[in-house]
């Protein structure tokens, strides 16, 4: 009970856990709020700690809980219902093909260094090229300001010479894993096994990078898949938006299902990058399961438009469906739109964007600073129950 209200005030402030701590530390509001009443804190590191504990299984039940109380005090009917998406960015630096590959030679290098510690020099020596590396880096960068063909070609070079760096450092680093495994380096082995499974986890995602950095950069292939952004948050993806101030956003494509009252009925984190048509069945499926039956108006985004949805959404029993094409020359379907309700339904669902805005301003959706996949679903569940508590207390 303390830890979910903690973590559910954090998100609610948009704190950290450093100034979770001393918020509740100084404040009996607080205090009482979290149950903790006169007794000690938790520290910001067992916070972190207990947090990770909590599956996005279960951030989610918590949310259809919180949804539930919200329907037993009449506050969302389900007669409406808006869809909409947006992307929550992963905690990742601009991803270049230069910084990706100095990532990998630092983090490498770093976990080498502490394996030397333990075991000293016993087995293949190490050999420090981060300095080298970073000054490559550096030179990209200079170089890529450049737009000669003689800037290009320095650059290209540059990059020859970088990959061969990290392709030694990633050679160095497979030769560490297999001598501690062989039992060649010892000493403390809980630092050289759990080295050993940083550098095994590592070391495939650093090939990653040099293998995409060849095709990208060497061979010109720039439509190559799989592009890995982070060798940290491997599962970020490159999103396109169609923002002018920002054309690429890094992280996971997100969905905001509400009701009235601007309840969050359901959130989903896309594993891959579906298109916004694809989803719309699934909202509706998750409204009938969640109110026990189908909404009477649904508005949407052109994005969400296609034939098949609104017909299926007809067939479930939704009455009015507002969700415009704007690459139509039908007649029929222009007038259709210029209609009071349907004009209406697209006003009531401009206040989804702005939800969404209050879930990043207010609730810090803008950026993921759990790691992993589990933890951007946690990030986003714990501040749509957050915006949730906010708007159900706001009305009762």
């Amino acid at each position: 009970d303390v830890v979910l209200r903690m973590l559910l005030l954090k998100h609610v402030r948009d704190w950290s856990y450093e100034v979770l701590s001393r918020e509740v530390r100084a404040n009996l509001v607080y205090r009482e709020f979290t149950r903790i009443g006169g007794e000690k804190v938790p520290d910001d590191r067992t916070m972190g700690n207990l947090a990770r504990q909590l599956r996005p299984e279960v951030i989610e039940q918590l949310h259809r809980r919180v949804v539930q109380i919200a329907q037993e005090n009449k506050i969302p009917t389900g007669r409406k219902m808006r869809v909409d998406t947006t992307v929550v960015e992963t905690d990742i630096h601009y991803p270049t093909d230069s910084t990706l590959l100095g990532d990998g030679v630092r983090v490498l290098t770093r976990i080498m260094k502490k394996v030397t510690a333990v075991a000293g020099k016993a087995g293949t020596q190490m050999r420090d090229r981060s300095r080298s590396a970073k000054l490559k880096v550096l030179a990209i960068a200079r170089a890529s300001r450049n737009k000669t063909e003689q800037g290009r070609q320095k650059m290209n070079n540059t990059y020859v010479q970088l990959l061969e760096i990290t392709s030694r450092v990633v050679g160095q680093a497979k030769k560490f894993s297999h001598e501690i495994a062989a039992g060649v380096k010892r000493g403390n082995l809980s630092v050289l096994h759990k080295a050993k499974k940083q550098l095994d986890e590592m070391i495939p995602r650093v090939r990653q990078v040099l293998r995409q950095t060849r095709e990208r950069v060497l061979r010109g292939n720039t439509q190559a898949d799989g592009k890995l952004l982070s060798i940290f948050e491997t599962h970020t993806e490159v999103i396109r938006k169609g923002k002018a101030n920002k054309p690429n956003e890094f992280g996971k494509l997100v969905l905001i299902q509400e009701a009235e009252n601007q309840i969050v009925t359901h959130y989903q984190v896309c594993e891959q990058r579906p298109a916004d048509s694809t989803l719309l069945e699934g909202c509706l499926e998750r409204h009938v399961e969640q109110f026990g039956h189908a909404p009477q108006r649904v508005a949407a985004d052109p994005g969400f438009f296609s034939a098949a949805n609104e017909s299926k959404a007809e067939q479930m029993g939704v009455s009015r469906v507002s969700i415009p094409s704007h690459d139509t020359k039908s007649p029929a379907r222009k007038q259709r739109q210029k209609k009071r309700w349907f004009k209406e339904l697209q006003k009531w669902r401009t206040g989804c964007e702005g939800r969404i805005s209050v879930l990043k301003r207010r609730h810090g959706l803008r950026r993921s600073l759990y790691k992993g996949a589990d933890g951007i679903h946690r990030w986003v569940g714990l501040g749509v129950i957050a915006d949730n508590l906010i708007q159900i207390g706001t009305h009762l």
